[in-house]
């Protein structure tokens, strides 16, 4: 993250409140950007092709694949991007770039094959017992594969610190998108649901033809090295677990109430609670701030810190290497609360903002009662992914694996639980999950404080690690000592 640093302490270090504002929109267009882009872009298809015109069944049928093309791409890259990164990063730090190539293609293929292996069956049933034209669920799959392949090809351009072509390849996407939309209906006179779906898998493909194009235009050189790359899978599982704990936890209490009352099944095959989701989809976007806030205050201050400690670890006094530990976790701490406060503002001001507003564009009853709590679970949850990053800062994977699971889980059981109580208290699960992997995480942060020196110091081998034949434990042979008169 360090890349964007020194653009975030010129804008910010002015002191007005115009480049507060700057600030805050640049860090809102390299984390979030993306995400608006792609929404805003569905909601002036609607409104421009008069998608409010088409039945009940054809509207539920395209928002339920769109909401599962993007919740499957997302849980489908969460085992390898965080192993993908780890690699990444120590192939930069080692300047050995030909090896990012293997890495690309490696994770590519495990990508796909996941996502494949996953979204066939399904695309078979949709097609078998869901009776939905097949060419309705085969753009749907190519939809969902070009998102995978967005995704996958942005974390690569992440680590090259290129948050702007990201952005810039979004809203190049979803213009084309739009105008394809336009021209299949308005010429050709298409269908609407499937002209917007076609439309978006078009965009979404184009986004990721230029970030993957990009790509190979950054590392030409390939060292053909895969073996690296998978060996990397078994050395950071721990990886694994944090990523796809965190990532299943951001939607599991919404799969536990797929199945209630609020549930609703399109075409014998898509599951989903719109009601529920639309409440979570709120919430989200109550904390989402918290991202743009952390990655801003992580990068101008905490960063720096990291970086004056480690220098004086590998060529400091031992005074030195104490006392910039000290100046690191004092700052790790008001990061952390700097956080806490600034968000709750934000979250209570646009809390206070949708409960006006919101009844006037018709979301009312049931939403509505659900989303307080939920509100409360995401600006929880924001707070606890801060932790996990700061863990993944000192290396401490146990601690990030137990903070991930315990999140995942608390939150499912918790859901199982909450979903028969009073519809104010749905997303009770989700705050209690949240809460616990919160506390968790805070625990182990205290922990790698005091243990620190061990860690830095004491973690390692004099001798390098190998495989073979163990040598003779005799060291040397006891002989008598001759007799000092002979």
């Amino acid at each position: 993250m360090a890349g964007i640093g020194v653009r975030l302490n010129r804008i910010f270090g002015k002191e007005t409140i115009a480049m507060n504002l700057v600030g805050f929109g640049y860090s809102m267009m390299i984390t979030v950007t993306p995400m608006f882009v792609v929404i805003g872009n569905i909601m002036l298809m609607s409104i421009t092709l008069g998608y409010a015109t088409l039945g009940y069944a054809q509207r539920n049928l395209f928002s339920a694949t769109i909401l599962y093309i993007f919740i499957f791409s997302l849980l489908t890259a969460a085992p390898f991007n965080a192993v993908l990164s780890r690699y990444l990063s120590d192939v930069i730090y080692d300047e050995t770039y030909e090896d990012i190539m293997p890495c690309y293609y490696a994770g590519l293929i495990l990508n796909i094959s996941l996502s494949c292996l996953l979204g066939i069956p399904f695309c078979i049933w949709e097609y078998v017992a869901g009776g939905v034209a097949l060419h309705f669920v085969f753009t749907g799959f190519c939809g969902y594969i070009a998102l995978v392949l967005v995704f996958y090809s942005m974390l690569y351009l992440s680590i090259c610190k290129d948050y702007a072509k990201i952005s810039i390849y979004f809203f190049g996407g979803m213009a084309f998108a739009f105008g394809v939309a336009f021209l299949l209906v308005t010429v050709f006179e298409t269908e609407l649901t499937y002209s917007m779906l076609l439309a978006l898998s078009m965009g979404f493909l184009l986004t990721a033809v230029l970030e993957m194009s990009t790509v190979r235009r950054y590392f030409k050189k390939n060292s053909n090295n895969y073996k690296k790359v998978f060996l990397y899978f078994k050395k950071y599982w721990k990886l694994v677990v944090v990523n796809t704990g965190y990532t299943l936890g951001l939607y599991v209490h919404n799969f536990v109430f797929w199945d209630t009352r609020l549930k609703m099944v399109v075409a014998d095959s898509f599951v989903m609670a719109p009601l529920y989701d639309m409440a979570t989809c709120l919430a989200m976007f109550t904390n989402i701030s918290a991202s743009v806030i952390f990655i801003s205050r992580v990068e101008m201050h905490f960063h720096e810190r990291y970086k004056v400690y480690s220098e004086a670890v590998t060529g400091g006094r031992w005074q030195d290497i104490i006392n910039t530990k000290t100046r690191m976790f004092r700052q790790l701490s008001r990061e952390l609360l700097n956080l806490v406060r600034i968000q709750f503002i934000i979250s209570v001001v646009l809390y206070l903002v949708l409960l006006i507003f919101l009844p006037r564009l018709g979301f009312s009853g049931t939403t509505l009662r659900i989303y307080p709590c939920l509100a409360a679970g995401y600006f929880i949850l924001f707070v606890m992914y801060a932790e996990i990053i700061f863990l993944y800062y000192f290396n401490d994977l146990n601690g990030a694996v137990l903070t991930a699971v315990s999140f995942c889980l608390i939150t499912f059981l918790g859901s199982l639980k909450s979903r028969e109580m009073t519809e104010i208290w749905y997303g009770l699960g989700l705050v209690i999950g949240s809460y616990v992997g919160l506390t968790v995480a805070y625990i182990r942060l205290r922990w790698v404080e005091r243990h620190l020196d061990e860690h830095t110091f004491c973690k390692g081998s004099l001798f390098p690690a190998a495989k073979g034949k163990r040598p003779d434990a005799k060291v040397y042979d006891k002989t008598k000592r001759p007799d000092s008169a002979a």
